[in-house]
């Protein structure tokens, strides 16, 4: 009898913890079990590839801040009615599966990471519903931002980042006064050469401070969808800028102390002032949005 209480207790304790019945917290543990083996060994791969270099190191916090996000939703999800889309969820999960399978078999980061957003949503609608994923859609639509997209796809939209940011860069350089001279994305600067890498210029650090701006908003709750939607357009010139502003420190710092100085400990420290600068414009931006839609809805009122 004390066996069966304290094993009742135990569950009691995980139901209250997950903000779910205790019938659920067995399958539901079955089910993280389930997950844990399938996306482990992903996230494993990932950390010993792609995840180890800067153009997709921001994989890791997207996903600890997603699952985070899930987790502060849990209490919401407990609240509402049990209305398990089964259909649905079976079918999302067949889709995941497979997913998954060809991904991990062909090598495909795409697929094998994305099924996980597949799979999240069919657990959801298997037990609660579709009043869960109203609940939980942006920790849901957050993780999209830690997916590998395909190199040649990557390539091909990077490829005019770099130069135009390329291209910006050495001309306000030289507007300062600066010998810089600028070959496709390879500057020019004294007796020294820098290749505009894609982590410096790329689709990935636009990706990155796109989710910074939609986790910003997240954690704002503004109820404005125009002014959430404006921020969310204007977080993508801010990234441009901050990539300009990245570029030209490296080649100052090249040109100042030489390029054992630029390729060391500031060229990571340029990728932190990368996000200060625009996180500063972000706050800029959104005060100067605030002030502008404020007015709207006053003048609205008054009239």
């Amino acid at each position: 009898m004390s066996t069966a209480r304290a094993h009742h207790g135990v569950m009691a304790t995980l139901a209250g913890w997950l903000g779910v019945p205790v019938a659920a917290v067995l399958p539901l543990l079955l089910l993280t079990g389930g997950w844990l083996v399938m996306f482990v060994p992903a996230y494993h791969g990932l950390a010993n590839t792609i995840w180890a270099g800067d153009e997709q190191g921001h994989g890791p916090i997207i996903l600890a801040v997603s699952l985070w996000l899930l987790y502060a939703k849990r209490q919401a999800l407990a609240e509402l009615p049990r209305q398990p889309a089964t259909l649905a969820a079976v079918a999302l999960l067949l889709l995941g599966i497979v997913s998954y399978a060809l991904g991990r078999s062909q090598v495909i980061w795409t697929l094998e990471i994305g099924a996980q957003i597949i799979v999240l949503v069919a657990l959801l609608l298997l037990f609660f519903g579709a009043g869960a994923l109203r609940v939980a859609w942006f920790p849901l639509f957050f993780l999209i931002f830690m997916i590998p997209w395909p190199g040649d796809w990557v390539a091909v939209v990077t490829a005019p980042l770099k130069a135009a940011v390329s291209s910006v860069a050495a001309d306000l350089l030289h507007t300062m006064g600066y010998p810089v001279g600028r070959s496709g994305v390879i500057l020019t600067v004294g007796p020294y050469q820098l290749l505009v890498a894609d982590a410096c210029a790329g689709l990935n650090s636009m990706f990155t401070l796109e989710a910074l701006g939609l986790l910003y908003m997240n954690l704002m709750r503004y109820t404005s969808m125009a002014r959430n939607v404006t921020l969310a357009v204007l977080i993508i010139p801010i990234a441009f800028v901050a990539n300009i502003v990245r570029v030209m420190i490296l080649v100052l710092v090249t040109y100042h102390f030489g390029d054992e100085a630029g390729q060391g400990f500031v060229h990571d420290f340029a990728g932190l002032v990368l996000f200060l600068v625009a996180l500063i414009l972000i706050f800029a931006v959104d005060s100067l949005l605030g002030l502008w839609f404020d007015r709207g809805r006053r003048a609205r009122v008054s009239s």
